[in-house]
């Protein structure tokens, strides 16, 4: 049996949701990831150290005896962040950012930011701090197709930033398509991006033919073929501009199954399994090491880390339904196979 030992990952972006459901969220994360991004989409949404600290204490509280996670708290950016808010994030070592939601981007987002261009003096004290940005790069205005929604929004958005916070460390999460990749590949070394498993795994097609999916319905929504075909190339280049971060998103099955359905993939379950997945399909599988346990570390400036997995090759199904005290949740995958497992 084939067997494959790497560093144990990181996950740079992750949804642990709060009160029952962290129960599930929680330990389905903290025994495969040393470390994890969380982020503060939360209802009302975290936006200030204390309900940070406060939200992470609830996380630690449900991390399985003797498991190392060290969860790292996003904070939600407003118009109401101040420069001075920045400089106390920066100050606490649980605290790794600050997240753009623009209003009405994704769940729970509605207090998000509305006007990008007002946020110059944060952004200039973020630079100052060295706090890093975590971008959801889409525009809202209801006159932009979906599927061009994270162009525009680099075009309209991040460029300008870039060139005029040249030393701001940003993050643009679950890229989509390939006009992201290029600028990801084109920007400053202080940019880099997240790649979810089901953007890498999968395109529209796998949300819409043969009758609407809803479990593969997450956002950004997943684009055509070709920008798939991108962020595959980006992955698998070995550039340390691209690392893991899987957006696991939980919803119990009532709310994804509904007549409006809400945006999520929660691929906790199998997340690293499904990394593997990929890789190994295109013959890559010697990159998934810097993928998942090197290049975001070394981008938030954090050790590597030096504890273990392994993942044998060994066929599995995903579980159909994941209980939670809240009702079931359909975790992305289920009901298929992965070649490969981790060693537990």
């Amino acid at each position: 049996m084939q067997s494959l030992t790497i560093p144990r990952p990181d996950d740079w972006h992750l949804h642990l949701r709060d009160g029952t459901m962290l129960q599930t969220t929680v330990p389905a994360s903290a025994t495969v990831f040393h470390r994890a991004i969380v982020m503060p989409n939360l209802v009302p949404p975290v936006t200030t150290v204390n309900a940070a600290l406060e939200y992470r204490a609830r996380i630690m509280e449900e991390v399985p005896e003797g498991v190392s996670f060290n969860p790292l708290m996003a904070l939600y950016l407003t118009a109401e962040t101040t420069p001075g808010q920045v400089a106390e994030a920066a100050a606490n070592d649980h605290i790794i950012g600050f997240k753009l939601y623009p209003s009405g981007a994704t769940t729970n987002s509605a207090a998000g930011v509305k006007s990008v261009d007002a946020l110059g003096p944060v952004l200039a004290a973020m630079q100052e701090h060295g706090v890093p940005l975590l971008v959801h790069g889409e525009v809202t205005d209801s006159d932009i197709d979906i599927f061009d929604r994270e162009r525009v929004f680099i075009e309209r958005h991040l460029i300008p930033i870039t060139e005029r916070f040249p030393e701001l460390k940003l993050v643009l999460e679950h890229i989509t398509t390939a006009d992201a990749v290029e600028f990801v590949k084109n920007a400053n070394n202080n940019v880099a991006a997240t790649m979810t498993p089901q953007h890498l795994l999968m395109n529209r097609n796998d949300l819409l033919v043969g009758g609407i999916r809803p479990h593969n319905y997450c956002l950004p929504i997943l684009k055509r073929r070709t920008h798939q075909q991108a962020l595959q190339q980006a992955a698998l280049s070995g550039s340390p501009k691209f690392f893991l971060g899987t957006d696991s998103a939980p919803h119990v099955q009532a709310s994804k199954e509904t007549a409006c359905g809400c945006a999520g993939c929660y691929s906790a379950p199998a997340a690293i399994e499904l990394y593997a997945e990929f890789f190994s399909r295109h013959n890559g599988l010697d990159k998934l090491e810097n993928f998942a346990s090197g290049y975001g570390a070394d981008f938030y400036q954090l050790p590597r880390n030096t504890e273990t997995i392994e993942l044998v090759q060994q066929q599995w199904t995903v579980a159909d339904t994941v209980d939670t005290a809240t009702g079931p949740m359909v975790p992305y995958w289920a009901g298929s196979t992965l070649d490969w497992k981790l060693k537990r």
